[in-house]
């Protein structure tokens, strides 16, 4: 495996690969089995699997939770290399922000909506770093968990409207074995927390509505940023002490919704090819304060 941190290499190395099939999948690091399932899907559809690590400032609203997020960088390499990861980008900001962040992606609506009504400017950052990301790669697929469910949106509609080549692939949530969305983040949760962390996705299942999951949620001691059906899907965020949770599940999982809603299939036609371990948009010059997000990418 290689670890690419120049762009000038990255560059070298890509135009190396000519027409080999590549996925790309994108982290902040501190990666989990979760991350792992993307990547196992990448190496079964593609000949040439890239990873890139960095953890981006600009999506960051608290600079508390920017210093707070974990970067164990050598065991992620580690983890990446006993996987069969082919290369993995690890840029730094000054490569990947030469403008210092003066030129940026901007949605105007459904990134004002869910998490971005409560953490402004998260996805300036997120689909600014993507786009880099996604135009130095240049891979035929990229892939991204269902868990950040509205990121998976934005990125999709961003790279329709800006006819950027790739195919972006979603993965269903990896979850531990009580169910909690397997997230980075999980390991700041206390033992208590950790055990009523579980409660999120017990409330979107259980609740008749969404506000009524939202009650459950208040009851066992969650803050509750929001919890909402939006394209047929149950979304919520919330925190228990200082960890900010998010997850989802499609509407039509949850047994007392299943009389009264149906489902909305995703066909996803995936040809393998080899086995191993409505928004609009546009771009803002300016300056802001960089923040904290949930996302992976």
């Amino acid at each position: 495996m290689k670890q690419v941190t120049s762009l000038s290499d990255w560059n070298e190395l890509r135009d190396s690969l000519g027409e080999s099939p590549i996925g790309f999948v994108p982290t902040m690091g501190a990666l989990h089995a979760g991350h792992l399932s993307l990547i196992e899907t990448s190496l079964q559809q593609n000949s040439f699997t890239v990873v890139s690590i960095y953890v981006n400032p600009t999506q960051f609203d608290q600079s508390a939770d920017l210093a707070a997020y974990p970067q164990p960088l050598a065991g992620d390499i580690r983890m990446l290399r006993e996987a069969g990861v082919d290369a993995v980008l690890t840029p730094s900001y000054s490569e990947l922000y030469p403008d210092e962040y003066n030129y940026r992606v901007t949605e105007t609506a459904l990134s004002r909506q869910l998490c971005g009504e409560h953490r402004p400017g998260h996805f300036d950052g997120m689909l600014t770093v993507v786009m880099k990301l996604l135009n130095l790669v240049r891979a035929d697929r990229a892939y991204f968990g269902e868990k950040d469910f509205q990121q998976l949106q934005l990125v999709r509609g961003m790279v329709r409207a800006f006819f950027i080549p790739t195919e972006i692939v979603g993965c269903s949530i990896a979850r531990e074995s009580d169910g909690l969305a397997m997230s980075s983040r999980n390991h700041r949760l206390s033992p208590t927390e950790r055990r009523s962390a579980v409660l999120l996705y017990q409330a979107l299942q259980q609740g008749k509505t969404a506000a009524a999951a939202r009650h459950i949620l208040e009851q066992a001691g969650f803050n509750v940023d929001y919890v909402e059906d939006h394209a047929g899907r149950r979304l919520a965020a919330a925190r228990l002490g200082e960890v900010r949770l998010i997850d989802n599940i499609p509407l039509a999982t949850s047994p007392e919704l299943q009389a009264r809603t149906s489902p909305s299939p995703h066909n996803r036609n995936r040809q393998s090819r080899r086995g191993r371990n409505g928004s609009s948009l546009l771009f803002e010059a300016g300056r802001s304060s960089a923040g904290a997000g949930d996302t992976d990418a």
